[in-house]
């Protein structure tokens, strides 16, 4: 990653961070439970779907102020996500982001309420702005529940369990992803579009334009799992295959998974250009995630 484009990031990374704690200090929480959320806030990662969600806006003419509350939602919806993922009821794992995930710095019961409010409260961020019409907290809040609930990235983790000492097809394993990882993606580009007041036939492309980030996210993260530096990833490598889960390099080859990879990259490209957002900084960071080593 070239130096203009890691600046770029850590400024857009800090002005989200600051947005989204600014938020949690509104809130009169107990002691133990304000911990643990902020543990897994502070942690930090790349702020990737507030991030699309404002590119988006900004790129399409919208003004920037007015994604914050739903960004900050996302963000506390993918937070939660990552802690209950983590349990042992579910990945089971005991390092995230470089530090020990949030039931083995805190214990179980804990890091489940704490999931918990994050998820609850998402939608309180949105609801309770004065930057959105009553119409525009109706559908943002519907979209959000919709790519984080039962059809979306909760049915997506129960399939990539159930998926686990299974052998399933390239395109089971596309569906797995595009409920748990695409569809809050998908989330965040479609309400940039929808907050710059873009057209129907524009959200049409930018609903597949997320579709392929959340694939090309999710080929990427895979790749790193076989090939990746723990040191740098913050997390175990090689888990995939200890759990026996089928992964685009288990079913693909290595070479085959970064060639169906790159495959995706030039359909998401074409998605850019239809939408008048070629050339943006949001054509710059789907490389970046394209070729990520964390």
């Amino acid at each position: 990653m070239d130096h203009s484009l890691q600046a770029f990031l850590k400024e857009e990374q800090d002005d989200l961070n600051h947005a989204l704690i600014s938020y949690i200090d509104t809130l009169d929480i107990p002691k133990q439970l304000n911990d643990s959320v902020l543990y897994s806030i502070h942690a930090g990662g790349k702020r990737l779907r507030p991030l699309l969600m404002k590119l988006t806006c900004i790129g399409l003419g919208g003004n920037e102020q007015r994604i914050y509350p739903a960004a900050v939602a996302l963000e506390m919806i993918h937070t939660y996500s990552l802690i209950h993922d983590d349990l042992p009821a579910m990945d089971d794992d005991v390092y995230r982001r470089g530090q020990l995930t949030n039931h083995k710095k805190f214990d179980e019961a804990t890091a489940i309420l704490a999931g918990d409010g994050l998820l609850t409260n998402s939608f309180h961020s949105i609801s309770t702005s004065d930057l959105y019409s009553a119409e525009e907290k109706v559908e943002i809040i519907t979209k959000l529940a919709l790519a984080s609930g039962l059809e979306g990235m909760v049915a997506g983790q129960l399939l990539d369990m159930e998926a686990e000492n299974e052998q399933i097809s390239i395109e089971e394993l596309e569906n797995i992803h595009h409920l748990k990882t695409g569809r809050l993606i998908s989330f965040a580009v479609e309400i940039g579009g929808y907050l710059a007041g873009v057209s129907t036939e524009k959200m049409k492309v930018l609903k597949r334009f997320g579709d392929y980030l959340g694939i090309i996210f999710q080929i990427q993260d895979d790749i790193l799992d076989v090939e990746g530096d723990q040191e740098v990833i913050g997390k175990k490598v090689g888990s995939d295959i200890e759990n026996d889960k089928s992964t685009y390099p288990h079913l693909l080859g290595l070479e085959g998974a970064k060639t169906y990879k790159n495959n995706y990259v030039k359909e998401a490209m074409k998605c850019l250009e239809q939408v008048g957002l070629k050339g943006t900084k949001l054509e710059e960071i789907t490389q970046y995630l394209s070729d990520r080593n964390q």
